[in-house]
C-alpha cells in the first residue's frame, strides 16, 4: 500500500483519484518521449564502469595512462547504452545515481531513465513484470538482454508541485497495480485517510481468506 499509493496535500480532498500503473515520486533524470512498445530494463548499479574494484588498487605511471583509462570508461559507457538501445530498452529504471556519462548518452540514444527507485518500488516492479535487475559488467557485455519488461506508457505527472513519473506496465500476473491519488488539505489529513484505507484494505484482505478457507 505505501507504494501504491501518493498523498497530495493543498488540493481538495474531492481532486483524489485512483490512476492504473503505478506512481513513482521522482522525476525523470532523461526523458525521450517513445511511440509504440516500451521496453524497460531494470539496473542496482551504476553502469559507467569504475577504474577499479573495491579492495583493489589501481595504479597509473603517467597522466597519460590515467586519460586513457578514462577513455576506455568514456567508450565503454557509450557501447553499454548503444546496446540498451539495439535491443529496444527505451527505459531505464535504476536503484542508484547514475553519471553523468550515462545519462548524456542515454539522452543521445533515446534512453529515458528514472533514478534512485525506492527497494520497496524495485521489488513491486519485479513482481509486477517477472523479470530481475540487468547485470552489465559479465563475461559478455553485449549479449542479447532478455530480462525487459513491457510498458503501455511512461509519462511525467505532476502531483501538486511534485513532478512524478506514471508508469503502465504489461503485468505477467493477474495482479493489475493502480495507484491511489490522495489529495487533501494538508499532510495530516492525507495521512488519516491513508492509514484509514490501509486498514479498510487490510480487512479486506481477511475477509476474503476466511471465504476461500
Amino acid at each position: 500500500f505505501a507504494v501504491l499509493h501518493a498523498a497530495v496535500p493543498g488540493l481538495p480532498a474531492a481532486r483524489s483519484s485512483v490512476l492504473p500503473g503505478i506512481v513513482l515520486r521522482r522525476d525523470f533524470a532523461v526523458h525521450c518521449p517513445a511511440e509504440g512498445e516500451l521496453r524497460v530494463l531494470l539496473v542496482t548499479e551504476p553502469l559507467r564502469p569504475a577504474l577499479t574494484a573495491p579492495g583493489v588498487e589501481f595504479v597509473v605511471d603517467s597522466e597519460g595512462q590515467y586519460q586513457a583509462s578514462l577513455r576506455w570508461i568514456t567508450r565503454r559507457t557509450e557501447a553499454l547504452v548503444r546496446h540498451l538501445k539495439s535491443n529496444n530498452v527505451k527505459l531505464l529504471l535504476s536503484s542508484v545515481k547514475q553519471d553523468e556519462e550515462v545519462l548524456y548518452y542515454a539522452k543521445l540514444y533515446g534512453v529515458s531513465v528514472v533514478e534512485c527507485l525506492l527497494p520497496e518500488e524495485m521489488a513491486l516492479i519485479s513482481e509486477i513484470t517477472g523479470i530481475s535487475p540487468y547485470e552489465p559488467f559479465g563475461d559478455n557485455m553485449c549479449r542479447e538482454i532478455s530480462e525487459t519488461a513491457v510498458a503501455a506508457f511512461c509519462q511525467p505527472l505532476l502531483l501538486g508541485s511534485k513532478r512524478c513519473v506514471h508508469i503502465g506496465f504489461s503485468s505477467v500476473c493477474a495482479f493489475q497495480p493502480h495507484c491511489l491519488i490522495l489529495c487533501g488539505p494538508v499532510d495530516g489529513v492525507n495521512e488519516q485517510h491513508a492509514a484509514a484505507l490501509q486498514e479498510a484494505f487490510t480487512m479486506l484482505q481477511q475477509l476474503f481468506k476466511t471465504v476461500d478457507q
